[in-house]
């Protein structure tokens, strides 16, 4: 406050003070009379010094006048970045610093108004402290009403000391999920309270059997007890508290608790008679277990509007009459979480959803190297531990499709305008829902390319992500347009959506503020998503403080340096560079220069991130640096707290991040240090170069192989799309989740346990009951085989199995795998009939989020090891024998399922030309070399793949590759 007023005395003074003293000491600047010739050629002397040294003074508070008017305007109607004013660089820096601290006065103010205020307001109503009891307890679980209230307030203090306020967290209503934050909001007047419902329920048995062990996971149906100054909770007798908590309401019925879920059979216990050891599974207690919610890490697909602690939350799908939600749980249908992570799940990862998605892509091009370098009858080294968890984290929160929005939708905008003449606007801030895709520009444009759509008289450009389909916007039309806005970056999320901002629109050095740790990890968070985001191109990063460990994720974007001194020389070079390029082109600006495609490389971003606080040597050189005025293709970020910085961004110890004058207040986005060092030991398991052998049976692999002579009751197609043929009904929507839960059991023949199954299809916890009646709805889908037997069942010793009539085109190809190498004479006929259960790539169009458990399953190294080796050793079979047509069939049955590895490419050209086909080997080679170019950030072959090429084609000239 005290600051607030000396800035709006400052700006008192020279706003209205130096006027007055102008016009009080000098007079009028407006002459009395138009001047004449003698007054033009008069000798001068002091008093005419004077009149035009107090000319220069009125021009010079005219202009710091119009910096004010410009700053207020853009501080009360939140339009970001402000409009520059012409030659008022420092002044306009000065008046922007007054005007933001006066501003912050007339937050405070009415921030303490209503405090004073509620003296008026209420002034019967006393302050309640844990000794005291409300006598009125309502019967049902309802907010207190304002009758009950008064009752309440005027009951004996002596009645007072045993009396607890509740809150029981709501069903999700479509795709919003309370939070912690939106309880404290809700009840105590203030989300930054949440840590205090999280201390005071922290460890606590909840009705599900579950306990809050992270501040950010909460499940509809708990129970929290509340602060005492708690408004809209339920008041419960203190000595029925953990009723409320361990069944949801107090003293329940325990005739409720008499009917048990479905439950695996004992071992050893006796079994349907139909089946022996194949007893079926219970179907689900119609109106129990059935209408419980399953929750899946992909059934609900969250919006990137939801909130860190809203997407952390389980997930539902609609009920059995098919209305859309998920219902409460009923206290008797509580059980035990079958599954839950005492470690800590990543949640932070896979929230996280446009970093996931780059960290994704660059380990899926880490792990293409591998296989150029992997041995005959091996496969690449899988994660373990916490790398392998983190990748589920990852694999859970990827969003591929906003990836590509994000990417294709600016190159097109960029495109379009320069087709126009026209120069791409300065964002400062983006919108990214599950709708959407919000451009905040200034200044202002209502004019924008088609199908952008303008909203807010022109300051926000929207597209929608249904429109992306109408665009034609393909990679290939779009491969030569430079990404207009590199540095964007998301700095977390709020209500409505993820937030970024782009650090080139700062045209200064950006500041964070907040404790060490926490800010440490808003910074980690930053670096990794620039260094692997697909919307840019080359560029540059420099790193302070990390050490070397971020540049195992992407080495040839990230340079790691001790301290700033090192980095300082480069980061000054690049930047008279980008000075003289602009100088050169005739661009205006850096913006100009990629969207017209002139000058490419100099437009290459370089950024810079610091980890440790800068000295006040190094901040102030940095600071002259970064404080150039225009677009530079540079952004500085640095922790502490710097003078003469552009924007300030202050991160609290919740992680909750205020953006300043940007206006941004979100849950920022962050990677913790243990979350950290599982990423990059993911990719340091990436860079190995050493394999592990392919598993191999220990004798005839017969489990999910149905006999030629027998026609399978259910079929299970994995090696492509994945598809599933089975005699009973299933809904479509369960159809996900339940396709889920068989292809882990069909992957797995040798029978998983429940708890197993649950870690893998509920990453993030669900309760038996969900559990059992999903896998009874599985088995009534599957049915029963052709001697009345179901073909799901429990084993004897406790373990879910499929039935002997379930056909797994993967165990499949293991089987013939298995019998070309124990029968050489029809080694070739099994092979060929191997790849002939190839449709591509394996469990190819899976949904979004689901699917996790492959990170630290096998099966996604085995198949590609075992169908590249068969293919490859096919080919040599059928090239050995003359038959170059069925060597190409090979390959190209290969390459369905791998289509990345360029081994099988190099035996499609030699197969192709063995043919003698010149024209047909031209073709092959052009195919392989628009599939290097998907991947701009790869974008090379094997040496051996373009020596074979220069061998087989000699005029062919390659183009980027």
């Amino acid at each position: 406050m005290l600051q607030g007023l000396a800035a709006v005395a400052a700006l008192a003074a020279l706003v209205a003070g130096v006027p007055f003293a102008l016009l009080t000491f000098f007079g009028s600047p407006v002459p009395d009379h138009l001047p004449t010739v003698d007054d033009l050629t008069q000798r001068l002397g002091p008093s005419s010094l004077i009149t035009i040294l107090v000319s220069l003074v009125w021009l010079a508070w005219l202009q710091l006048s119009i910096c004010v008017l410009v700053e207020v305007y853009a501080g009360v109607r939140g339009v970001g970045v402000p409009a520059r004013v012409p030659l008022a660089g420092g002044t306009q820096s000065l008046v922007h610093r007054l005007v933001v601290t006066a501003l912050l006065l007339f937050t405070a103010t009415t921030a303490i108004m209503p405090a004073f205020a509620s003296r008026d307001l209420h002034p019967a109503r006393p302050v309640q402290t844990q000794s005291q009891q409300l006598q009125r307890i309502p019967a049902t679980p309802a907010e207190v009403s304002a009758p009950e209230l008064a009752e309440s307030v005027q009951s004996p203090p002596v009645h007072k000391a045993k009396a607890k306020k509740i809150y029981r967290v709501q069903p999700p209503h479509g795709r919003h999920h309370e939070s912690l934050w939106e309880i404290a909001d809700k009840c105590l007047g203030d989300g930054r309270r949440y840590p205090e419902i999280y201390e005071l329920n922290k460890g606590r048995q909840q009705p599900d059997g579950t306990r809050l062990t992270i501040a950010s996971l909460i499940r509809p149906g708990w129970v929290l007890v509340m602060p005492d100054d708690a408004v809209g909770a339920q008041v419960v007798p203190a000595h029925d508290l953990d009723d409320y908590s361990t069944h949801g309401k107090a003293k329940p019925d325990r005739q409720d608790l008499a009917e048990p879920l479905p439950q695996a059979p004992p071992a050893g216990a006796d079994q349907s008679a139909s089946g022996g050891a194949h007893a079926a599974v219970p179907a689900p207690r119609a109106g129990a277990a059935d209408r419980q919610p399953e929750q899946g890490a992909g059934e609900h697909r969250p919006a990137a509007s939801e909130p860190a602690g809203e997407q952390a939350g389980e997930q539902t799908v609609r009920d059995d009459a098919g209305t859309s939600g998920a219902e409460q749980q009923e206290p008797h249908e509580a059980a035990p979480a079958a599954h839950a992570y005492d470690f800590g799940w990543p949640q932070g990862l896979a929230v996280a959803s446009l970093l996931a998605a780059g960290l994704l892509a660059a380990l899926g091009r880490r792990r293409r190297e591998q296989m150029w370098h992997r041995a005959f009858g091996q496969m690449i080294l899988r994660p373990e531990g916490d790398a392998a968890v983190a990748e589920q984290a990852l694999r859970l929160g990827a969003d591929t499709e906003a990836t590509r929005l994000l990417d294709l939708g600016l190159r097109q905008m960029s495109k379009a305008l320069a087709a126009d003449g026209r120069t791409p606007p300065t964002v400062y801030g983006v919108h990214l829902g599950s709708d959407s895709l919000d451009l905040w520009i200034a200044p202002a444009d209502r004019n924008p390319p088609e199908p952008w759509e303008a909203h807010d008289s022109g300051q926000v450009w929207r597209l929608h992500r249904d429109r992306i389909g109408d665009l034609a916007l393909e990679p290939d039309g779009l491969r030569d347009v430079l990404a207009p806005y590199p540095g964007l970056i998301s700095i977390g999320t709020n209500d409505n959506g993820r937030i970024m901002v782009d650090l080139e629109a700062a045209h200064g050095l950006i500041v964070l503020r907040g404790p060490e740790e926490v800010r440490r990890a808003v910074l980690a968070a930053v670096a990794i998503e620039l260094a692997t985001n697909r919307w840019s191109d080359h560029m540059r990063i420099t790193l302070v403080g990390f050490g070397e460990e971020l540049s195992h994720i992407a080495p040839d974007r990230i340079r790691a340096v001790g301290s700033l001194a090192e980095a300082l020389p480069e980061l000054e070079a690049r930047a008279e560079e980008v000075r003289q390029a602009l100088a050169a082109s005739g661009a205006d600006s850096v913006l100009t220069g990629r969207c017209r495609g002139v000058f490419g490389e100099a437009w290459m971003p370089h950024y810079l991130i610091m980890a440790d606080q800068p000295t006040t040597e190094e901040a102030d050189r940095l600071v002259a640096l970064a404080r150039t005025g225009q677009r530079m293709a540079a952004g500085y970020i640095v922790p502490g707290d710097v003078q003469g910085a552009t924007w300030t961004w202050e991160v609290d110890q919740v992680g909750r991040m205020q953006a300043g004058v940007l206006g941004f207040d979100v849950e920022a986005q962050m990677v913790p240090g243990h979350h950290y060092r599982a990423v990059v030991e993911l990719f340091r398991t990436a860079g190995r170069l050493d394999g592990v052998a392919l598993p191999e049976p220990a004798g005839e692999p017969t489990a999910g192989v149905v006999p030629a002579e027998q026609q399978p009751v259910v079929d299970v197609r994995l090696l492509g799309p994945i598809e599933v043929d089975a005699p009973g009904p299933m809904e479509q929507t369960r159809r996900a989740l339940c396709t889920e839960v068989l292809v882990y059991l069909a992957t797995h023949p040798g029978g998983v346990h429940p708890t197993v199954l649950s870690g893998a299809v509920w990453p993030r916890g669900v309760t038996a009951g969900v559990r059992d009646a999903t896998i009874a709805r599985v088995s009534d889908w599957l049915g029963r085989d052709s001697r009345g037997r179901p073909n799901l069942y429990y084993d004897d010793g406790g373990r879910i199995r499929l039935g002997s009539e379930v056909r797994v085109d993967w165990s499949v190809l293991r089987w013939l795998i298995w019998r070309s190498a124990a029968e050489p004479a029809s080694e070739t006929a099994y092979m060929s009939y191997a790849l002939d259960l190839v449709r591509g790539p394996l469990l190819a169009d899976r949904p979004r989020g689901r699917y996790a458990w492959l990170a630290a399953d096998d099966l996604e190294y085995e198949a590609g090891g075992r169908v590249v080796d068969v293919a490859h050793r096919l080919v040599v079979l059928r090239l050995d024998d003359g038959d170059a047509r069925g060597a190409i069939a090979a390959a190209r049955a290969g390459l369905r399922l791998a289509p990345g590895d360029e081994g099988l490419w190099r035996d499609l050209l030699r197969a192709t030309h063995a043919t003698g086909d010149q024209a047909q080997v031209r073709v092959v080679a052009e195919e392989l070399r628009r599939q290097a170019e998907r991947d701009a950030m790869l974008g090379h072959m094997q040496p051996e793949t373009e020596a074979m090429i220069d061998e087989f084609v000699p005029q062919y000239r390659r183009v980027s590759i």
